[in-house]
């Protein structure tokens, strides 16, 4: 027994030896850590360089779109103004027309009324509707305007009459429609 009470814990190695692997564990947690921060330091340059390309590449497509807002502003109204320039080129017609003394007043009054109906194709075209509300109507204070209320033989807060046609562009009111509207009874 006094045998095994001597023996060191580890036969094969001396306590030299021990001392040694135990600096070598101590120097390994070291060199782990500074493995480790430079490891770190690398993932944090290429997270901040892909932060820098991701701002400006925001930064991008915010301009762009900046640019094309002030394009879309700047040239919303070219395609209703083209629809237009036949109707112009048409009353310009008829101006000369009548200052040449040229055609009949029926020959006027039709060209007019061609003119008046490139005019309402040019407004559809360009989704400008017209608010004409029949007699008899609800008023819808949305799309028309009461100019004032008058006795009449129809349910009360119905349309009596247009004064003035209203009108819509892309469902939204351009125009209200002048109104009369029947008076409650």
């Amino acid at each position: 027994m006094s045998d095994t009470q001597n023996t060191p814990p580890f036969p094969d190695t001396e306590p030299s030896a021990m001392n040694g692997d135990a600096a070598a564990q101590a120097a390994d947690p070291a060199a782990e850590a500074l493995a480790r921060v430079a490891e770190l330091e690398a993932k944090n340059v290429e997270l901040a360089d892909a932060y820098l390309r991701a701002k400006a590449e925001m930064e991008n497509i915010r301009r762009r779109a900046d640019e094309e807002i002030a394009k879309s502003r700047k040239f919303a109204v070219e395609s209703f103004a083209e629809s237009l320039l036949p109707v112009r080129d048409s009353l310009e017609a008829a101006i000369a027309a009548q200052t040449a003394g040229q055609g009949t007043p029926e020959q006027q009054l039709e060209g007019v009324q061609a003119t008046l109906r490139q005019l309402s194709q040019a407004l559809e075209r360009n989704k400008v509707v017209e608010v004409n509300p029949p007699a008899g109507t609800k008023f819808d204070p949305h799309q028309h305007q009461a100019i004032s209320m008058v006795p009449a033989d129809q349910d009360p807060n119905t349309v009596v009459s247009v004064l003035q046609k209203g009108y819509l562009i892309a469902e939204r009111v351009l125009r209200p429609a002048l109104v009369m509207v029947a008076a409650p009874k």
